[in-house]
């Protein structure tokens, strides 16, 4: 483990690589719930140069538990980045001719202001007192830091899950400002059994004691048992049943027969046990709180008075919209919803669906197929605006090896 992983929220904060722009001092960030926030800090990484023209510029936004560490070694868990597989030299976002921009979202808790932040107020961690955010508050502190850095278009705007929300939004809201838009494994609201599932994370959190209705921050003691929980309930549903009967069958952990008992028999309770264990250490529980309510309260087309269609009316960004096969977390279904709606805007859209066991997690692992579609798509996308354009290298099976255990 990391020693980052054992410092204080602040310290660890101040312990970062990576970049952090303070913004909105002299006009605070008008959020969604008419809250004003200021000032607003985000924690960036970037791969590549940025070309004198600007034009080349791509954003990467994060799902859930994502960072801005989309591509090096993350300094908490000491892994490589959690799309090391997609960004880099001759990958699909290539940083050899591509400006590629990840930032940490607004509520989270690795350098972006969030509730584990001091409150300029109180100089005490902002806990419960954090307003509620929304997707396009996150989209909006993006845009705050796109301007930060004098950049008025981007090439492309990508992500998956949560991410591939903050994609649709910024493609709705920001048209001009977005060359193509790739949103991955995503959908244009949550489902209400997403959002079941959600709720259910947030209770197990806030039935721990040591929650302490959000003010952990003054006894020290952190609800990991109740943030353990919300992971291994959420984890489950980024997994197929193909991938987890794959990867762990009814096959018993460290022992020749039943116990008999609730230790951890099975091979698969282990590794979720395990998973919620070292989630603890890298996120904040009531940043999951947050984020979890503002995937929750996205609805896209509620925005555009019921009709999804007319969030792209007219709309001149070409889009790729990717779903997988196996994902019940957001079903192709989903994914075709924002297509149909693009088809009924007469927008430039592409759609694939990717033939993968691999469950909601397949866009953050080795799907050639979708490499190849979105190696294809950003191409012409780099000739269109004058960017050289590469032949996509083959991948690395020892990022394969690593990418696997990280994810799953």
């Amino acid at each position: 483990m990391s020693l980052l992983a054992t410092s204080s929220h602040q310290e660890r904060i101040e312990q970062l690589p990576g970049h952090r722009a303070v913004l909105a001092r002299d006009r605070p960030l008008r959020l969604s719930s008419g809250a004003d926030l200021s000032p607003v800090t985000v924690a960036y990484q970037t791969y590549g140069r940025l070309n004198a023209a600007k034009t080349n510029a791509v954003l990467v936004c994060h799902a859930l538990t994502g960072d801005q560490f989309a591509a090096d070694t993350h300094p908490v868990t000491g892994k490589a980045g959690w799309w090391s597989l997609m960004v880099g030299s001759g990958k699909v976002l290539d940083s050899d001719r591509l400006f590629i921009i990840c930032a940490n979202v607004l509520g989270g808790c690795l350098g972006t202001t969030g509730p584990a932040d001091l409150n300029p107020e109180t100089g005490e961690p902002w806990g419960l007192d954090f307003p509620v955010v929304t997707m396009t508050d996150m989209v909006e502190a993006q845009r705050l830091l796109l301007d930060h850095l004098g950049i008025d278009k981007l090439l492309a705007v990508i992500g998956g899950s949560m991410g591939g929300m903050q994609v649709l939004e910024w493609a709705a809201k920001y048209p001009e400002r977005v060359g193509a838009a790739i949103p991955l494994a995503t959908a244009p609201h949550h489902t209400a059994q997403n959002i079941a599932f959600h709720e259910i994370g947030r209770q197990a959190i806030m039935a721990d004691p040591d929650w302490q209705g959000g003010a952990y921050f003054r006894s020290g003691k952190k609800p990991r048992r109740g943030l353990a929980v919300a992971r291994m309930t959420a984890h489950v549903t980024y997994l197929s049943e193909p991938a987890l009967h794959r990867k762990f069958g009814r096959r018993l952990q460290d022992r020749k027969g039943l116990s008999f008992g609730f230790d951890a028999d099975f091979q698969v309770e282990s590794y979720l046990r395990h998973q919620g264990k070292s989630f603890v250490d890298r996120f904040d529980a009531n940043s999951y709180l947050y984020i979890t309510r503002a995937m929750d309260y996205f609805d896209l087309a509620a925005d555009y008075g019921g009709k999804l269609a007319a969030a792209f009316t007219e709309s001149p960004v070409r889009f790729c919209v990717a779903s997988f096969t196996s994902d019940w977390l957001f079903p192709t279904a989903e994914a075709k919803r924002v297509v149909h709606a693009l088809n009924a805007a007469a927008a430039d859209v592409s759609f694939v669906e990717i033939d993968s066991d691999k469950g909601h997690d397949a866009f953050l692992l080795n799907e050639p197929e979708l490499h190849a579609t979105l190696h294809g798509f950003l191409s012409a996308q780099c000739e269109r605006n004058g960017i050289p354009t590469a032949p996509l290298a083959p991948i690395d099976d020892t990022e394969i090896g690593e990418t696997e255990e990280r994810v799953t």
